[in-house]
């Protein structure tokens, strides 16, 4: 094999690898971005919503699936395992995050900076209302990590700051195996 058919990465330090993952997740958000802002354009604000949700659906699936994949885990790890995978989302290259254990049976997860919250405030623009499709978002990439977890909004644009974190989840287990669903949004087990 010639060295211009070599991996292109395999010549390059870990700094620079690490740059390019962060180049990266940065380019997703992007395009996430624009994707959406062009789809505003076209159909207004509550379709966007609508259809961003419907990705983010399946991308959090996908995502938290690859993860596990990357890292042999199997579903059903419980809460540390989706402590583990939080940390390795795109989201994590771009955003400042944080964990916290309440209780041995919650994990709490505060956006503590948010580059497209940020973003907007630098440009004098509203929050984002992400709220809608971040309970999605979440709901799902937890459900794909342990079926079992239950994921509740504290806070999220456009509900007000309360606390120094742009939005802030609390994922749960039951006491006992259960296969309860949750509902639409988030924020009750389905017929609890």
């Amino acid at each position: 094999m010639s060295s211009a058919e070599q991996d292109p990465l395999a010549e390059l330090s870990k700094e620079q690898v690490v740059g390019l993952l962060d180049d990266a997740a940065k380019n997703w958000l992007a395009h996430d971005g624009l994707w959406f802002q062009a789809v505003e354009r076209r159909y207004g604000l509550e379709t966007a919503i609508q259809l961003d949700a419907e990705a983010w659906s399946q991308f959090s699936t996908v995502e938290a699936q690859r993860i596990m994949r990357r890292l042999g885990m199997v579903p059903g790890g419980g809460l540390e395992a989706l402590e583990r995978a939080l940390r390795l989302r795109l989201y994590a290259r771009v955003n400042e995050q944080r964990t916290l254990w309440p209780n041995p049976r919650m994990l709490r997860f505060e956006m503590t900076a948010c580059r497209v919250q940020e973003a907007r405030l630098r440009k004098g623009l509203p929050d984002f209302p992400c709220r809608e499709v971040g309970v999605v978002e979440y709901t799902e990439f937890a459900r794909a990590i342990d079926p079992r977890i239950r994921t509740r909004c504290v806070q999220c644009p456009p509900d007000p700051r309360k606390a120094p974190a742009w939005c802030i989840w609390e994922f749960t287990l039951p006491d006992g195996p259960s296969d309860e669903a949750v509902s639409p949004d988030g924020a009750t087990p389905v017929g609890g």
